[in-house]
């Protein structure tokens, strides 16, 4: 919400957490330099990744014949160095909001304020970021942190004094963002304690799944819908 929003942008600068365990590192020149991440995460991805090659994630092809080109033809290759600073950017936003998905998955459990989740994932994102508070336009979190519940779909945050708390037969979807430079990387994930949710979870992640694989430039978004949609119903 607009309220929340304006609260939490106050409170930007994420706070130290105390680390339970020490990331790798090796002696480079003297320097010592950060192998992987500790749990929970406060090294800056970016010096997880020095040399700024960021990991790529995964590439699918481009579904239907009629796109076939787009991954053979020299023109399209040939074009592909002029987005280098946009991939630059998208890819460690996308190797931050991993780090953050990954902290927030072993975080999380019944009992929590839906505040301290969102608070906590916020404040993680920031710091694997690097936020800048001197440049918050530079990188940032995209939005605020949706933690809808239940019969909520989507989009719902707290506001600070809501104390609303997780249950365990809550089914939560996680919603953020990591922005770079002005690329925003954003993922929603389920998160549930009650093991009769799981087939619930398979359907999702089966459907999400074959969305990414429909998916594709100058692809009808009506034949992706319907693609999850089969996916969901059988």
């Amino acid at each position: 919400s607009a309220a929340s929003t304006g609260k939490r942008n106050a409170k930007r600068n994420p706070k130290p957490l105390q680390r339970t365990a020490s990331p790798l590192s090796k002696m480079i020149n003297g320097k010592s330099r950060i192998q992987a991440q500790g749990f929970p995460p406060t090294h800056p991805v970016s010096t997880l990744y020095p040399d700024g090659n960021f990991p790529v994630g995964e590439i699918t092809e481009h579904p239907g014949d009629f796109n076939t080109h787009r991954m053979a033809s020299e023109e399209k290759k040939a074009a592909d160095p002029l987005m280098a600073d946009q991939l630059k950017a998208c890819r460690e936003a996308a190797e931050i909001h991993r780090q953050v998905r990954q902290d927030a998955q072993r975080y999380i459990r019944p009992g929590m304020s839906m505040i301290d989740i969102c608070q906590r994932i916020e404040s993680t994102n920031l710091r694997l970021l690097g936020f800048d508070p001197a440049n918050p336009l530079a990188r940032s979190w995209g939005f605020p942190t949706g933690c809808s519940l239940n019969h909520c779909a989507a989009h719902w945050t707290p506001n600070y004094g809501d104390e609303t708390v997780l249950k365990k037969d809550d089914v939560m979807k996680i919603d953020f963002g990591t922005q770079i430079n002005g690329y925003i990387i954003d993922c929603a994930f389920t998160m549930t304690f009650d093991p009769k949710y799981e087939q619930l979870l398979e359907c999702v992640k089966d459907s999400t799944n074959t969305g990414i694989r429909n998916m594709g430039i100058d692809v009808r978004l009506c034949d992706i819908g319907a693609a999850v949609s089969e996916v969901i119903k059988s």
